[in-house]
């Protein structure tokens, strides 16, 4: 018989284990995965239930759970997505057994082609605006209930039937582990943040910067910018921050970017100056962006809001034995780290002011 001490320690990793899978930056690390696992899961169940009970039709049930939650992942589209795709199959399935119901009554395959064509040239009208997914999803639902009117009214029951069954079943796994769109917005911009941070403190240091490694990083951190972009919509769903917030803190971060690369491809060296000129002429707060930046991505990543709020030691300088010809080489590369520094600031600013709204969840992720 195992001893309390010796269950203990089996308890403490099982506990780790599922501390770390809930954690979201796993999920965020993991999405693509997990969301496999979520949707397999579903369509075993979708198939357990109908094929257990031995249910007609009930491969429907299972195309409907690829339909509903396929391109789920976000918690910010699954509150809309997952309502719209409900009320699009609830729709089509009514729509398709009125027209089975319509044939039976008139015996007129002619009338059930009409009325088939009228009803989806009518959801094809509403597909292009802003119901634009229910709308197909409805004429989608109603061809599979009513197929081209061979189909009996109880075919049509088993198939609307099946559908539904999809749908709940689909509407709940859902929400088993969701990816919420604000952590992968904030561990995007907080990985940008800290590139920044190493790539001006390479500046600082008079570190040589290769021209191809520094395009490849830059290119990173842009795809990185275009896939907060994407996000944004999610996120604003989820905390309830403006879109029009979010967007200067986009346009803030784009800056961001713009000012490095342009400090990047500034660095005397093709004129024949030392790199480390640059430093020499920093204002102190030009030396202690570096720090902020850090302390950013840190606020962002792990959830700690206070380090927005934390004033940045100042930086001793070194000596300022500058002579004439450096401090020409390196005015244009201190007035673009101005620039720099007052964007940084600027960003700091927007994050603090909306920091109880992105800071969704009291779980902190591993690493902290």
């Amino acid at each position: 018989m195992l001893s309390p001490t010796s269950t203990s320690p089996r308890r403490s990793q099982l506990a780790r284990l599922l501390h770390w899978i809930a954690s979201p930056y796993f999920r965020y690390r993991h999405a693509a995965l997990i969301h496999a696992v979520r949707v397999g899961l579903a369509m075993a169940v979708s198939i357990a239930v109908t094929t257990g009970i031995d249910m007609p039709h009930g491969v429907w049930a299972s195309v409907s759970v690829l339909v509903v939650i396929g391109g789920l992942q976000h918690y910010g589209n699954i509150r809309k997505k997952a309502a719209e795709r409900a009320v699009g199959t609830m729709l089509g399935a009514s729509f398709g057994l009125v027209l089975i119901v319509a044939q039976m009554l008139t015996g007129s395959s002619m009338v059930f082609f009409v009325l088939m064509c009228v009803i989806a040239g009518g959801c094809a009208y509403y597909a292009i605006g802003k119901a634009g997914y229910v709308a197909l999803l409805t004429a989608i639902t109603m061809v599979i209930v009513s197929g081209h009117g061979d189909l009996p009214l109880s075919t049509g029951l088993w198939r609307t039937a099946n559908v539904l069954i999809g749908v709940v079943i689909a509407l709940g796994f859902s929400f088993v582990l969701p990816q919420y769109a604000t952590y992968s917005w904030r561990y995007r911009l907080a990985d940008n943040l800290r590139e920044c941070a190493k790539l001006y403190g390479a500046l600082l240091d008079g570190t040589p910067l290769l021209a191809e490694e520094s395009a490849q990083r830059f290119f990173k951190m842009s795809q990185r910018l275009v896939q907060s972009r994407g996000l944004m919509e999610s996120v604003s769903k989820e905390t309830d921050v403006t879109m029009a917030r979010l967007e200067e803190i986009q346009r803030l971060h784009r800056s961001i970017l713009a000012a490095l690369e342009l400090l990047v491809g500034s660095m005397p060296e093709a004129a024949g100056a030392s790199p480390d000129r640059f430093a020499i002429a920093c204002t102190p707060r030009e030396y202690t962006v570096r720090q902020q930046l850090l302390q950013m991505a840190r606020a962002l990543r792990f959830g700690r809001v206070g380090l927005l709020y934390r004033a940045v030691e100042l930086s001793p300088l070194p000596p300022p034995h500058i002579d004439e010809k450096a401090s020409d080489a390196t005015q244009g590369m201190h007035w673009l780290a101005m620039r720099f520094v007052e964007q940084v600031e600027r960003l700091r600013l927007r994050l603090s002011e909306i920091e109880r709204q992105w800071n969704i969840e009291g779980a902190r992720p591993l690493g902290e």
